[in-house]
């Protein structure tokens, strides 16, 4: 019942209203972890030593664990029935029309404010498991579908146990990059694709 309210309302959304939403829900995470920073964290430096300006990190590990992700993401969107990836169109609405620049920009202002909420602000807070399980709560459009649901647990619990392992916010900020890029891309590719099948 949820599931379909949520479906119906996307459907009645335009492109930009569903763009515009995002937005807005990254921007109170932004502004979220600048207030909880203000007590968190004694200053800026603080703060920012979380960032380590790594290559090895930021590339080698946080973007091959991306796309070690994406790879196994393509393949069981392949192998798997389509309804077992169906979040009620909101990443078809968000990215099938987008230009590649656009789908860029999105990835990395999702990266970052979700990154820094939930890794730099709650997990520095609370501790990995607690950051881990409130990141795949938020993420509710996922979680009236039983494999979505396994799937955002999975991949919070990862993200959060690389940030517990390399201590760096840059590292993660690359990995969740990586995913939302190259999997906005793969669903425009879709979605395009789907298009010229129906027009042929």
């Amino acid at each position: 019942m949820k599931k379909n309210k949520q479906a119906d309302l996307i459907h009645r959304m335009t492109d930009e209203e569903v763009l515009n939403a995002l937005y807005l829900t990254q921007l109170f995470l932004l502004v979220l972890s600048f207030i909880i920073g203000l007590f968190l964290f004694k200053d800026f430096f603080s703060f920012y030593r979380l960032f380590q300006w790594s290559m090895i990190d930021i590339f080698v590990i946080g973007g091959g664990a991306g796309l070690v992700v994406v790879i196994i993401d393509l393949y069981l969107m392949k192998s798997l029935p389509e309804k077992y990836y169906d979040d009620g169109g909101i990443n078809e609405r968000l990215f099938a029309g987008r230009s590649t620049g656009e789908i860029f920009w999105i990835a990395v202002l999702v990266a970052v404010a979700e990154e820094v909420f939930f890794r730099g602000m709650i997990q520095t807070a609370l501790g990995f498991i607690p950051a881990s399980i409130i990141f795949a709560m938020i993420h509710v459009r996922y979680l009236a579908q039983w494999y979505l649901t396994l799937n955002v647990i999975l991949l919070s619990f990862g993200i959060g146990w690389l940030f517990e392992w390399t201590g760096n916010l840059a590292a993660v900020i690359m990995m969740h990059f990586t995913i939302d890029f190259l999997l906005g891309l793969a669903i425009r590719r879709k979605q395009n694709k789907n298009e010229s099948i129906k027009k042929g």
